[in-house]
């Protein structure tokens, strides 16, 4: 049943997608004291033919680095005040503290504390920290109208939110902010939809939720900031994943033998 079942969604679902239920259902079973399906020889074999016949690449998507960002920016602002000041708190504060969308739609205006360079955000759980031990971001202030931590009081005075949620659903005729925290649905919609003002669908289509850390870590590679500290703004565990956005860059800056 569990080999049919991850063959019949091997052409939809990503190759990782099917690998997490395998865990799921593995751990289901494992819980209760039952033995697993999952460690029998036909499903290993079927996720085996899996890999080999779609690959296990992950899908990846375009990292927003400083100048993309400072473009859409421009249109941001030509939207209805409270979604401006929204989304331009919401892209900023993304891009600078690095932030999953999990992360960045759960943080919580008691989350924050300011100082005098900036501002500390606590991330009181993320996808690496399940048992919610914590971390802390800073976010330092900058020059300009494009400055992260400016951008977000902003948004906080215009919205009057002083508790709960940081980032909210704004009505359709921008009177009206929803007490809920948006959704991390709604940050790619939100980052698609000021990528499609710049550049049309073709692009938009190419970006998500991911593309504001992705492009953080790519722009501090860039820039010549050390894997550990760069790790220290993403929370990344190991420089393995990190990787995938350094190489590229180092790759850029080889010298021609010619």
């Amino acid at each position: 049943m569990v080999a049919e079942y991850i063959a019949k969604f091997a052409d939809s679902l990503a190759v990782a997608t099917l690998q997490h239920r395998l865990i799921a259902i593995h751990r289901a079973h494992t819980d209760i004291g039952i033995v697993s399906p999952v460690m029998d020889k036909s499903v290993k074999r079927t996720m085996q033919g899996i890999r080999r016949t779609f690959g296990t690449a992950q899908r990846r998507v375009t990292a927003l680095v400083k100048d993309d960002l400072l473009e859409i920016l421009v249109l941001v602002d030509q939207q209805s005040p409270m979604k401006a000041a929204r989304d331009k708190a919401l892209l900023l504060i993304g891009f600078a503290g690095a932030f999953r969308r999990s992360e960045l739609v759960a943080l919580r205006f008691e989350d924050v504390s300011t100082y005098d360079t900036g501002l500390e955000i606590l991330i009181r759980r993320s996808k690496t920290d399940q048992e919610g031990v914590g971390r802390t971001v800073f976010i330092p202030t900058a020059k300009g109208k494009t400055c992260p931590v400016k951008a977000l009081k902003s948004w906080l005075k215009l919205a009057s939110i002083n508790e709960g949620a940081l980032f909210r659903a704004v009505s359709r005729y921008d009177t009206i902010v929803n007490t809920k925290a948006l959704t991390p649905q709604s940050v790619a919609l939100i980052v698609k939809a000021a990528v499609r003002r710049v550049d049309g669908d073709d692009a938009a289509s190419k970006v998500a939720g991911h593309s504001l850390r992705a492009g953080y870590c790519t722009e501090a590679a860039t820039v010549g900031l050390q894997p550990y500290q760069i790790r220290e703004q993403t929370g990344h565990k190991s420089d393995v994943t990190l990787a995938r956005y350094i190489r590229p860059v180092a790759k850029r800056k080889i010298p021609s033998l010619l």
